[in-house]
């Protein structure tokens, strides 16, 4: 007689057994969540304020490699529009000597203090330069640049525009020819016979707080007649709203600017202080930053 084959019985989880597994999955995922929280938290702020510092050390970074290259004297801060906050100063693109005697008597070679000149010899050839470095038409040439009465650039007193350059080789000894828009008396001589060139695009930048925006405002050089752009003092190239309005954004959600100069009773250095705070999403970072110029006209 055949047996009948012995097959186990198989049993599944109920209902109460499924609802408490999903309730105790459920207490011990809290506890987890409770202690895992504070580090998830942790980190997205961390990235936050890393972000929010990158954004900030970038912006003052890009402000310290223009203000090494401003003109001797003419960085200078105010108030515009109001309440916004603003540093000024005029770049330089390059910097040479000038000859100081004539080569022959009167020949024009050297550049002349005692009345107006209309051509002088740098020492060195333009041509050799990088061409970023290099001299152009309608840049300026400022000399001796104190920043004060009778020898400030803002007042267009030692400043004149470049109409021409030409390599000078007749003396066996390379030079260039820097010939001037309009004849020019700069009122006084380099110590060490320099000159510094203000370039045609860029006369005079500046960085203006306005809106809880970093702005970064460039006015460019004139390209016709003989005057240089400069002719008052007084006059502040911080910028109108409505010329801010399309100036490139260097740094967005400023909380905090605010511009030092201490230059004035500096011989040959000056300092430049800034502090940016900004804040997004609750966190707010905080920047202060000291830039060494050199006052040395």
């Amino acid at each position: 007689m055949a047996r009948t084959p012995f097959v186990p019985r198989q049993r599944g989880f109920t209902l109460v057994e499924l609802v408490m597994v999903i309730v105790i999955l459920g207490i011990v995922g809290g506890m987890v969540a409770v202690f895992m929280r504070a580090p998830i938290e942790a980190y997205f702020d961390s990235g936050r304020r890393a972000a929010l510092t990158d954004v900030a050390d970038t912006a003052v970074r890009r402000m310290s490699r223009d203000l090494r290259k401003a003109l001797p004297n003419s960085i200078r801060t105010s108030t515009v529009n109001g309440s916004d906050t603003c540093l000024e100063f005029i770049p330089t693109r390059t910097g040479a000597r000038y000859r100081e005697q004539d080569r022959v008597a009167a020949d024009g070679k050297g550049l002349n203090f005692a009345a107006a000149d209309s051509a002088f010899n740098m020492l060195g050839r333009n041509a050799d330069w990088s061409a970023d470095q290099q001299i152009r038409t309608n840049d300026l040439i400022a000399i001796y640049n104190l920043g004060i009465t009778g020898a400030t650039t803002y007042n267009g007193d030692n400043v004149a525009r470049v109409s021409n350059m030409a390599a000078d080789t007749s003396s066996g000894t390379e030079e260039t020819t820097i010939t001037l828009a309009a004849a020019k008396q700069f009122p006084l001589e380099s110590g060490n016979r320099r000159f510094h060139v203000i370039p045609v695009e860029e006369n005079v930048v500046a960085y203006v707080c306005t809106g809880g925006t970093l702005r970064r405002l460039a006015t460019p050089g004139l390209t016709t007649g003989t005057a240089p752009l400069f002719t008052n003092s007084a006059t502040s190239y911080c910028g109108s709203p409505a010329q801010l309005g399309s100036a490139p954004v260097i740094a967005n959600d400023l909380s905090a600017c605010a511009f030092t100069y201490n230059g004035s009773d500096l011989q040959r250095n000056g300092l430049v202080q800034i502090s940016l705070g900004i804040t997004r999403d609750g966190e707010t970072v905080s920047l202060f930053h000291q830039v060494n110029v050199n006052n040395t006209p």
